[in-house]
């Protein structure tokens, strides 16, 4: 395995092009099973995750091919003639809780499906009844052996009218993939309203779908019978962009983040100047610019697209750590997602847990410290608190890292921090 050591102290100065974004590759990938055409998908990130799911798919019958577009990202060409394999097994889907999409391709075209339950990263409970509440909705028999699911239809789905009590992600992501080789019109309410969600529908109205509706609360599927091939592209990770402008608040510098889409990270402009940061930007593109190291205590709460991102909770608590006062960070989506306050605390973060709400006295300095991954996210947020930190930190387990940033401790160190990854010869 992999470590990341860190010399903290320096400022961040200089360019940095995001990368295609994690979450909305993987709905996308899965899309291409609809159809038996041929599917192009440009702007690929170099991540864990894609080459998870890569496998997957290929054990399920696609045949791919990756292209380098510009050593920095990938164009995808897959095709899925025929599913071959109906089965989605525990090895795979267990790394990555995205895989379990899948089962939405596999009773379309296959009939019945045999999908392990899923894993990823332990940030919370995420339960999966309401994916197959809208299979037995729309007419699937649905039961749940030795950890799979298994579903099959012995007619066509039906299309039904949903209201989901929360609005997840990954279930309206779903819905729009079964919904779309279902005749009629399907509804789903209280829909997931984030970036993602734009991209997976605008990617299967060019297959042949009608939806309407998705960036809103209520989205209308109107369903075929036959998808076709498509050209698409990745949009660039809002998360990506939000972790290194949450790096730069902390160390200080300038930094400019190219290729980015400036509406999705609204929320994290208003909170980063409330920090006392100076922001310039235009419609694809963000500079980032911290002339001193004083930051100002700011409280923010999680919440759904359009509000503050839980994917970037964990990075804004390493920034507040270093604030001149107190701060109050609430999650209320995932209740298991304060895992990194204990590593945190090991630099020297003063942060004090009630329920679903930290709260963080910053301090001057943070210390040097050897510090251990615990999920995706907060891998990013220990990278930015010994960014500044004095002394030298080392984080294992970056394999967390990998699944959802590309060449993270690259671009950093083109901006003059000293990162370096190495072998753990420990492990």
């Amino acid at each position: 395995m992999d470590l990341i050591q860190i010399k903290g102290g320096n400022f961040l100065e200089g360019e940095i092009s995001i990368s295609g974004s994690k979450n909305a590759s993987l709905p996308m990938i899965i899309a291409s099973l609809l159809t038996r055409d041929k599917v192009k998908i440009r702007n690929i990130p170099n991540l864990s995750d894609v080459s998870t799911l890569l496998k997957l798919i290929k054990s399920l019958g696609s045949e791919f091919e990756l292209k380098n577009e510009d050593n920095s990202s990938y164009k995808l060409i897959v095709q899925t003639k025929e599913i071959k394999n109906n089965i989605a097994s525990y090895d795979l889907v267990r790394k990555m809780r995205a895989s379990f999409w899948v089962l939405a391709p596999l009773i379309l075209r296959y009939g019945e499906a045999k999908v392990s339950l899923p894993g990823g990263c332990a940030i919370g409970i995420r339960p999966i009844n309401f994916y197959l509440s809208i299979l037995e909705k729309m007419g699937a028999s649905i039961k749940i052996k030795d950890g799979y699911v298994q579903a099959s239809i012995k007619s066509n789905l039906q299309p039904i009218n949903y209201k989901l009590d929360f609005p997840s992600v990954g279930v309206t992501h779903f819905f729009l993939m079964i919904s779309s080789l279902v005749e009629g019109e399907s509804i789903i309410r209280n829909a997931a309203m984030e970036p993602e969600i734009i991209s997976l529908a605008s990617m299967l109205n060019k297959m042949g779908a009608k939806i309407t509706g998705h960036g809103t609360d209520k989205i209308v599927i109107n369903g075929c019978s036959k998808l076709k091939g498509a050209d698409t592209k990745i949009p660039p990770d809002r998360i990506e962009a939000g972790t290194f402008a949450l790096a730069v608040a902390t160390t200080g510098g300038k930094l400019k983040l190219k290729s980015i889409n400036i509406k999705e990270i609204e929320i994290l402009k208003d909170v980063l100047k409330n920090t006392d940061v100076e922001i310039k930007s235009s419609e694809n593109f963000i500079e980032i610019i911290k002339k001193n190291r004083v930051i100002h205590p700011t409280d923010i709460e999680t919440k759904p697209y359009p509000g503050f991102p839980t994917d970037l909770q964990a990075q804004f608590m390493a920034l507040m750590a270093y604030s001149n006062g107190k701060s109050k960070i609430k999650e209320t989506i995932f209740e298991n997602r304060f895992m990194h306050v204990q590593e945190l605390v090991r630099l020297g973060a003063k942060i004090k847990l009630n329920g679903d709400t930290a709260i963080v006295n910053g301090v001057k300095k943070l210390y040097g410290a050897p510090l251990m991954a615990t999920d995706l996210r907060a891998s990013a947020s220990l990278i930015i608190g010994a960014l500044r930190a004095e002394g030298t930190s080392t984080i294992r387990r970056v394999y967390h890292l990998d699944r959802g940033f590309d060449k993270i401790e690259q671009k950093l160190s083109s901006c003059g921090a000293i990162i370096e990854r190495k072998r753990d010869n420990n492990e």
